[in-house]
């Protein structure tokens, strides 16, 4: 895959002469995806499933395939196991919210997980008193299997885990975390949101019984989540959000709720969002997720081997990049993590993320205001990683302790 040549499909790439290593809080999308998005507005702006006109109907077959889309690339069951949310926040807090958890229950997450992760269960435990648990990590955050397996008994309805850590870049085997969730009567719900851009997901395989995330990661529009699940783990959900276009009837005195995935989509849709889901799926099909994996370890590991001798550099997670999946959080004796962010790019346009990446119990637990992190995706090139490390060791050397 000539990795070099995808780089003159993105706009960004063309009119910015700085460098993106922000791709794990927002992906850059191609003239595919854009075109799509605007397609939609200028071809077909109106509602699907809804009226029987031609443009109507475009619509609608359109959302079908993105479904088709989605399940084929993900290895689903149906297409009809796919729901649209806003993003992996919306759809974490639909399995969350609809659920059936009481008091007395509990979940396991791990110690690693986005806010949107722990959040939920928070307000679970105080509004309803489920219990919660977390496996424990080392502190370069990588999974320790034997504390998750601590961690489960016949109490347990629900194991919530993050497959892609977005701050260490640590994975989670999901499929051995469902198969002992599965043995001791639980059900896995799955962040994949840091995942599914750069790993090849198998949800048969997995069997996962609920993955969300974002398209927003993964070159597709803002605004556009999915929710995947099981069929009957779909049906066991309580919908969260009531009115058009999630029910088949309702009286003065009664409702029937559709069905699965309309149940979840109350209300217009976001039809763009949708056509621009399908051309990034697309997309990535054509690069091919395991050229992806290749090229992500690649980047990583010239990372490391350009940075590892700066003064002052501490890594936040494994010294291994292999491990690291596209992410390198770190920070530099010395200078506050905004600081580096804003210096490197004030250097030579250098893009990262810093803070503490919306996994504030991570960094609380390891008393660490936060980090700065670097993430590369395939658009990346060597060149941007020597940028990179040119700018951050001349920080170290001229302003670290």
């Amino acid at each position: 895959m000539d990795f070099e040549s995808l780089r003159r499909d993105f706009p960004t790439m063309r009119t910015d002469s700085g460098v993106y290593l922000d791709s794990s809080c927002q992906s850059l999308r191609p003239d595919s995806v854009i075109a799509a998005i605007t397609e939609y507005y200028e071809k077909y702006p109106v509602c699907g499933g809804r009226s029987v006109h031609h443009l109507a109907n475009e619509v609608s077959i359109r959302v079908d395939e993105t479904r088709e889309k989605l399940c084929s690339f993900f290895d689903g069951e149906a297409p009809g196991d796919f729901v649209f949310t806003k993003n992996t926040t919306e759809a974490v807090n639909t399995v969350a919210g609809g659920f059936p958890l009481s008091k007395g229950d509990v979940v396991v997450t791990t110690d690693s997980e986005h806010n949107s992760n722990y959040v939920p269960w928070l307000n679970l435990r105080d509004s309803i008193g489920i219990g919660i648990r977390r496996s424990e990590s080392g502190k370069d955050g990588v999974f320790d299997i034997e504390s998750f397996k601590s961690q489960i008994d016949r109490s347990v309805k629900l194991v919530s885990v993050t497959q892609c850590s977005n701050v260490t870049g640590c994975t989670v085997p999901i499929r051995e975390v469902a198969e002992i969730a599965h043995d001791h009567g639980a059900k896995i719900l799955v962040d994949g949101s840091q995942a599914a851009p750069h790993i090849k997901v198998d949800m048969k395989a997995a069997d996962i019984d609920y993955y969300a995330l974002s398209l927003h990661k993964m070159l597709g529009p803002s605004g556009m989540g999915v929710l995947y699940g099981k069929q009957e783990e779909l049906e066991r959900l309580r919908p969260r959000l009531y009115g058009g276009g999630m029910v088949g009837l309702v009286t003065y005195d009664s409702v029937n709720f559709a069905p699965v995935p309309d149940r979840f989509e109350a209300g217009l849709q976001n039809y763009s969002g949708i056509f621009g889901t399908k051309a990034a799926v697309e997309y990535l099909e054509k690069v091919g997720m395991e050229n992806i994996m290749r090229h992500d370890a690649e980047l990583l590991s010239y990372m490391h081997e350009l940075t590892s001798d700066i003064k002052g550099l501490r890594l936040v997670g494994p010294d291994d990049p292999s491990k690291r999946c596209s992410i390198m959080s770190f920070n530099i004796d010395g200078l506050g993590a905004h600081d580096v962010a804003m210096m490197l790019d004030s250097i030579d346009g250098i893009m990262v993320r810093s803070g503490m990446h919306c996994a504030h119990p991570f960094f609380v637990a390891r008393e660490t205001e936060g980090s700065v992190r670097a993430s590369v995706y395939i658009y990346n090139n060597k060149n941007d990683i020597e940028r990179f490390a040119t700018a951050l060791r001349k920080i170290s050397e001229q302003f670290g302790a």
